[in-house]
């Protein structure tokens, strides 16, 4: 049995925490916020890779969590479900580089006006405020512990894995790490049930997500900021777009406010790197898809672990 340290609290590190478990490993978790107080609690956590590369190896790990999900959603506790929806484009374009990852893409054959094309396929919908404390709870179960404690740097320890989304920039000196500011919309949910995509302005993405209770309603995309307080402005802005995409959104009622900072890479860091006797495992900058990734990333952690020991 190894022991292995976590750095980190968010889906990602929770993640390979449960799959390193599940191998037998000894693993303790250490983390800055708990699990409900990390960027992924913000998630509207819809399958669907965004702002993360490169494409190959997003479209693998992508792939490998769609069927977790999938077989998770079986299991009412997650809070997971499998939803239909679409994305909606203002021109024609060719089928998106992460297609292959969907079991159930197809072209839409008239989306609605203004749009002149699109796509729907099924996707997991990951209601975090149900699946992050189910994840803590299954990880408790393997016999892990999940420990609150700001670092100054990263431990030293012989094994880590690095786990840290935006704080790698300062625990492993990565500068080439970026705040993108997400701020959503949490609305009534009164019966919907598809989701809906509008990611043709690179600065203002919009979707609307359904969930059980709920309805995440996003958003933006603003590289840079790091402001986590809501702007009403922004707000009302995000509410407009996304009432012309879904017009019974229309006098739902506004539940909250949310601000999330995605930890944006030009590349996900999945490595290993050696230092003397001690090995860590980087796992961090998965910009917008931090859930979409989660497993397959989780998995191929795992995998490095065992293979280099």
């Amino acid at each position: 049995m190894t022991k292995v340290l976590v750095v980190g609290a968010g889906v990602i590190g929770l993640s390979c925490a449960v799959r390193l478990a599940e191998a037998g490993h000894d693993v303790q978790v250490v983390a800055r916020d708990l699990p409900t107080e990390t960027t992924s609690s913000v998630a509207a956590a819809l399958w669907y890779p965004y702002l993360a590369f490169p494409q190959e190896r997003v479209t693998a790990w992508s792939a490998a969590s769609y069927k977790e999900f999938a077989d998770l959603a079986e299991i009412p506790e997650t809070g997971i479900r499998v939803r239909r929806g679409s994305e909606l484009l203002k021109d024609p374009q060719p089928d998106p580089w992460w297609s292959s990852a969907v079991p159930s893409f197809e072209r839409l054959p008239a989306p609605p006006p203004p749009y002149a094309d699109g796509w729907s396929f099924e996707s997991p919908v990951i209601d975090m405020a149900v699946y992050l404390p189910w994840l803590h709870a299954r990880l408790e179960s393997l016999g892990a512990t999940v420990t609150r404690h700001d670092l100054p740097a990263l431990p030293d320890a012989p094994l880590i894995v690095n786990c840290s989304g935006l704080g790698a920039r300062d625990l492993a000196a990565d500068h080439s790490l970026t705040p993108v500011r997400g701020q959503v919309v949490v609305l009534e949910q009164f019966g919907l049930n598809e989701w809906w995509i509008d990611d043709n302005d690179p600065e203002r993405l919009s979707y609307v997500v359904p969930r059980t209770h709920d309805i995440v309603v996003g958003g933006t995309a603003q590289h840079g900021d790091w402001n986590r307080d809501p702007d009403a402005g922004t707000a009302q802005t995000i509410l407009a777009r996304a009432e012309r995409m879904v017009p019974a959104l229309a006098g739902a009622r506004v539940l909250r406010h949310k601000v999330g900072l995605r930890p944006a890479r030009p590349t996900v860091r999945l490595d290993v790197e050696r230092l003397g006797d001690r090995r860590i495992v980087h796992c961090y900058g998965h910009g917008g898809a931090g859930v979409t990734l989660s497993w397959g990333c989780a998995t191929e952690v795992t995998n490095l672990i065992t293979t280099t020991t």
